[in-house]
């Protein structure tokens, strides 16, 4: 039994390939250089966001993924420019060093700067039993994004945010894509987002209405952890 035991450790450990590395991986490209239109704003590079400072692992501001998930992303932006509308990028792929960021902050309760923006109805000491923090992100293998949808105002580049409910990053119940207490307005905003994503086969996450996954994701087992530069 105890041989068993063993040997079933030791299948589930390999089942999960980290890649440390420094270098980036040659299966990874900027998402921009595929989908020149697209717009990023990498929040974990700066420090708006729930930690409220620059995050382990981010050194460039780039929207880093799979091959495969910035080609279908470049097919929705595609789709959704005759109708005026653009992608925004808030989040790719994710180093993890930069999830074990996440992690010592989590642990760290005293730290609650951000909390009236990102998270004011969550007692920070529940934020592993929740779900809102985890010692694993699909985000490191490549192939998952947070995103929203905006409307081109003028011919520069500037664009206007759609109404989604809730802000990016905000732990709440109220940011699940099913949520009925936003507006209509958000409601529909949401759906139009989720649609356009599953059409060129990206999967939603039913507790955030930004999160994205590739379908046929090429590194479903493995988690990177080279820096975003």
């Amino acid at each position: 039994m105890l041989r068993l035991l063993l040997m079933t450790a030791m299948i589930v450990a390999a089942s999960f390939a980290w890649a440390r590395s420094d270098h980036r991986s040659a299966s990874f490209v900027d998402a921009s250089t595929v989908a020149p239109s697209l717009m990023v704003e990498m929040r974990y590079f700066g420090s708006h966001n729930f930690v409220g400072r620059p995050i382990d692992g981010y050194e460039q501001p780039l929207c880093l993924l799979t091959r495969q998930a910035a080609a279908a992303l470049a097919q929705v932006v595609r789709d959704l420019a005759p109708r005026g509308l653009a992608l925004k990028v808030f989040d790719c792929y994710r180093p993890a060093r930069a999830v074990a960021h996440f992690v010592r902050w989590a642990r760290d309760i005293a730290d609650v700067a951000r909390k009236s923006e990102f998270y004011p109805a969550v007692d920070k000491r529940n934020l592993f039993r929740d779900g809102y923090i985890a010692a694993r992100s699909g985000h490191s293998r490549g192939s998952t994004m947070d995103l929203t949808l905006a409307r081109r105002a003028d011919g520069q580049g500037n664009a206007q945010e759609l109404d989604m409910g809730t802000p990016f990053d905000f732990l709440s119940p109220h940011s699940w894509p099913s949520d009925k207490h936003v507006s209509a307005e958000a409601q529909a905003n949401r759906a139009w987002l989720a649609q356009a994503m599953r059409r060129r086969g990206f999967v939603p996450y039913g507790k955030e209405w930004w999160h994205f996954t590739l379908r046929h994701e090429p590194f479903r087992h493995s988690y990177f952890d080279f820096p975003v530069r």
